[in-house]
């Protein structure tokens, strides 16, 4: 039971900030704040909790106010976790300095990011240098091209005068001025390629400099991909120990996807075949060099040879995954192997390609360490050319790796013990662009053992936790233990205010022809009701046909995802409304869920069907397979509560403050007239309902 002691903090607290901030205290914020309490200060109960709460409920306070007396009394450090960077800068530049300020609770916190986030001093030396006697090599070498020309090199120019005179600290997300992807690519590293304490610039070394005092944190602020990253190193390299932590995981709903993500393994024909022609080269180029200081040339006569019998078993393999690919009779993008089980023939391919690139492993990384020896021991002539070499052989240890977690996985496929894996091949056009993919099917097993088992308690929140009513969707994608206490916070705001309208559509989405055109007819009249208006696609194709359809009508009114970033089309929606003028997002999924328009920034929502997963979704197709072969309904287990979800997330961008109001208009009948529509409309919020279809 939480002491008295405990519960008294958590109470003054939350009566000192709402004082000092002269915030009206909401029932379902109290509400959280008890439950995350109770199940991180109760020793007698599961520390594990699920609690889904509505938009409104001010969980970001709830939870810290909670959570923090709890994690200090019992000396562990409080991890939150969350999905987007917006909301990681909202609690570390708003949220957590006023809690600190006006709650009497004495803590520090710190913001922890992944290298890809912060500037590299050394890549970005390389690139001003621009020196021939350096070449490093990229993990992605045929995706990740350095951007050439006068802008690019500009923008390597401030950004290193902008460090020498400390007007920036390195964070990307701080960088004034929008960064192309590539940019971002050419300056930024990863553990594999980071040369850590023998860099020349780690005094200086923005991410290291941002770890300085996270062991000393009481609150770290992250996101789920580094505590995934964390934990499949061990746990405790990157953050605190999980031993050790009580873990938020804010934006809860993304977990599951995110951890498959990271566990899933991936390989591209042409680009294995160019990284190992590039590592041939490499070692060409280098031989003299090596064996001038007393590198023995069987080493590298060795690994060479290596490199020769993997380019030629790799044509080899992907030359029969080819033959696969094309000796079907279907017209699907994807082959997918049923259950997961790879055929014969590419199995035993599979396993002698595993096999050697473990040699290739098993040779590269004493040769390494060699590197990484005679780099200490280097005079300041060589230095530099010994810190490349070192960089570079950390990139050909993680190509390794990362074609020997594939191979295998298609070399063991048809082993039926352990998490269930999808695998899947695709091509776009010759030999050179084969995919070959594998992915567990089920998050909750990696969890499980990762994370569920290791941590000293954890909180999963979000607005949209529940789908048809029920945890249970949630249970099973994230393996949650049995005893975790579920909970749910209804939102404060008057969902009456919004309209949900379904209007009487001649069409089916089932035809997606039919329903575009109809869309194209219906849209021009709901777009010209408000000047604030988000349409929300689940379909690319169909958006990129209405747009074309309504681009000469509408114009510059019309804000489309992928022409600019996410960030961009909020920006220049927010000025046209202030403008008084009008404004329409297109949208995907991305837009259905973390997008903040409150007011007459967004007015309307337009929903083009219910958002059902794509039907060629390798992951979900192989999960689908598993149900069925248990006698299940994979659709009413697995596609529905799905789209149940997403429904709720896209709805969920109308309401956003007590005073909002608008209309949602869903142009799909089937949420009227069929069993499972009918019901994912009782799961919604109790708004003003006009079904006409």
């Amino acid at each position: 039971m939480l002491s008295e002691d405990l519960r008294q903090s958590v109470r003054d607290a939350f009566s000192n900030l709402t004082q000092a901030k002269a915030l009206k205290p909401r029932w379902g914020q109290r509400q959280m704040i008890a439950e995350v309490a109770n199940t991180l200060g109760d020793t007698e109960r599961s520390p594990f909790l699920a609690i889904e709460a509505g938009t409104g409920t001010g969980k970001t306070i709830a939870y810290t106010i909670a959570a923090l007396p709890v994690a200090k009394a019992q000396a562990k450090t409080l991890v939150i976790a969350t999905a987007t960077i917006a909301l990681q800068e909202q609690l570390i530049l708003k949220d957590l300095p006023e809690i600190k300020r006006h709650s009497g609770i004495n803590f520090s916190y710190q913001l922890a990011k992944g290298r890809s986030r912060y500037l590299c001093l050394y890549k970005l030396d390389q690139l001003i240098q621009g020196s021939p006697d350096t070449p490093m090599l990229s993990m992605y070498p045929d995706e990740a091209e350095l951007p050439e020309g006068e802008e690019a090199q500009g923008t390597y120019d401030a950004m290193l005068m902008a460090v020498s005179d400390d007007s920036w600290d390195g964070d990307l997300d701080s960088w004034p001025d929008a960064l192309e992807p590539s940019v971002i690519r050419s300056v930024t590293t990863d553990h594999s390629q980071c040369l850590g304490r023998r860099c020349p610039h780690i005094t200086g070394c923005s991410f290291f400099r941002a770890r300085e005092g996270l062991e000393e944190a009481d609150v770290i602020v992250t996101n789920h991909d580094l505590v995934l990253s964390d934990f499949r190193l061990g746990g405790g390299l990157i953050l605190s120990a999980p031993e050790d932590s009580f873990y938020i995981f804010d934006e809860g709903h993304q977990l599951a996807e995110k951890c498959l993500q990271h566990f899933a393994c991936f390989a591209r024909s042409g680009r294995t075949l160019n990284n190992l022609a590039e590592s041939q080269q490499w070692f060409e180029s280098k031989h003299t060099f090596f064996v001038e200081n007393d590198v023995r040339p069987e080493s590298l006569a060795a690994i060479t040879a290596n490199q020769t019998d993997l380019l030629q078993l790799t044509r080899d393999t992907f030359g029969l995954c080819w033959s696969l690919l094309n000796d079907r009779t279907d017209t699907r993008s994807d082959l997918r192997f049923e259950f997961g089980v790879v055929q014969s023939e590419l199995r035993e391919g599979a396993t002698a390609l595993r096999d050697l690139w473990r040699v290739n492993r098993q040779r590269l990384n004493p040769f390494a360490g060699l590197v990484e020896a005679l780099l200490e021991e280097a005079d300041a002539d060589d230095r530099e050319t010994w810190e490349a070499s070192l960089n570079d052989l950390q990139v050909m240890v993680a190509r390794a790796e990362g074609q020997i977690a594939l191979w295998d996985s298609y070399a063991e496929s048809a082993a039926q013990d352990g998490t269930p894996w999808a695998r899947w091949m695709r091509h776009y056009g010759d030999e050179s662009s084969i995919e070959c993919f594998a992915s567990p099917i089920y998050a909750r097993d990696i969890l499980s053992e990762h994370v569920w088992d290791r941590v000293s308690g954890a909180v999963m929140t979000s607005a949209t936790l529940t789908a048809l009513g029920s945890f249970e969707h949630l249970m099973q994608q994230t393996g949650l233990p049995e005893d975790t206490k579920l909970a749910r916070v209804e939102s404060p705001f008057d969902a009456s205010r919004g309209r949900f309208v379904v209007p009487d559509m001649r069409s089916n989405p089932s035809n997606p022809g039919e329903h575009t055109d109809e869309l194209i007819e219906r849209l021009p009249l709901l777009l010209e009701e408000r000047l604030g208006t988000l349409v929300l696609f689940s379909s690319r194709r169909q958006l990129q046909e209405v747009h074309e359809a309504l681009e000469s009508k509408f114009g510059d009114s019309l804000l489309i995802q992928g022409v600019m970033s996410k960030a961009e089309i909020i920006a220049e929606h927010r000025k046209r409304i202030d403008n008084n003028l009008p404004s329409v997002i297109f949208g995907l999924a991305s837009f259905a869920e973390g997008v903040d328009l409150p007011g007459e920034y967004c007015e309307h929502v337009i929903i083009a069907k219910l958002p059902f997963a794509a039907p060629d979704n390798p992951i979900d197709a192989a999960h689908a397979e598993l149900l069925e072969a248990e006698g299940r309904n994979s659709f009413m287990e697995l596609t529905v509560p799905s789209a149940s979800l997403r429904l709720l997330q896209a709805c969920g961008r109308l309401l956003r403050t007590e005073t909002d109001e608008g209309i949602i208009t869903l142009l799909d009948t089937r949420i009227a007239n069929k069993r499972y529509g009918r019901a994912i409309l009782e799961t919604l919020p109790r708004f003003t309902f006009d079904i006409q279809g």
